[in-house]
């Protein structure tokens, strides 16, 4: 072993300036240059340097109105399970047989999702080709139908970042997380 090519292991902290002399960068301008604006504070990312001018922020439009906080994803239009009692046993549940049932408009655009829920009671067994919710499936199941969805309805979201099983997970800091 030679002791003059061992690999570098150590890696040096970046500087902090003006955090006083110990640093190496601290001092009297430490680093800043004298006087101005950007020797005292930061700058704003925004900042375009009078005040005569409006700031790009000013000038983009707002969104105004009772809508602005609403969500502009697309809500699935909801079918309750007491309306699915008209279809005979071992029926087939669809967007076409909804249709033709008279429980979805006949002029309900394509890209409308159908979601159904579990309000009420179902006593037909039927095979269900939708997205349904957890109660939903479970009242179908249990009247002896089946619920067969396509794979990309699904999928389900991955938990929310630092919560695992619905639990908010905290890390305890070790020197070993720490990288020290």
């Amino acid at each position: 072993m030679n002791l003059s090519s061992l690999p570098k292991t150590v890696q040096k902290p970046k500087k902090r300036i003006g955090r006083g002399y110990g640093s190496g960068r601290g001092g009297h301008s430490a680093t800043r240059g004298t006087k101005g604006q950007k020797s005292r504070n930061r700058i704003g990312l925004f900042f375009e340097g009078t005040k005569i001018k409006k700031s790009l922020i000013k000038r983009l439009p707002l969104f105004r109105g009772k809508g602005k906080f609403k969500s502009w994803k697309p809500v699935p239009l909801p079918v309750n399970l007491k309306y699915l009692n008209i279809f005979e046993k071992n029926g087939e549940v669809t967007r076409d047989t909804l249709k033709s049932r008279g429980i979805l408009p006949k002029d309900l655009p394509f890209e409308t999702k159908v979601k159904i829920l579990g309000d009420g009671e179902i006593g037909v067994p039927l095979s269900v080709f939708l997205p349904t919710s957890k109660k939903a499936r479970e009242k179908i199941e249990k009247a002896g139908g089946k619920v067969i969805v396509p794979a990309k309805t699904l999928e389900e979201k991955p938990p929310a970042k630092g919560k695992k099983d619905g639990k908010k997970v905290t890390k305890k800091r070790t020197k070993l997380s720490e990288g020290k």
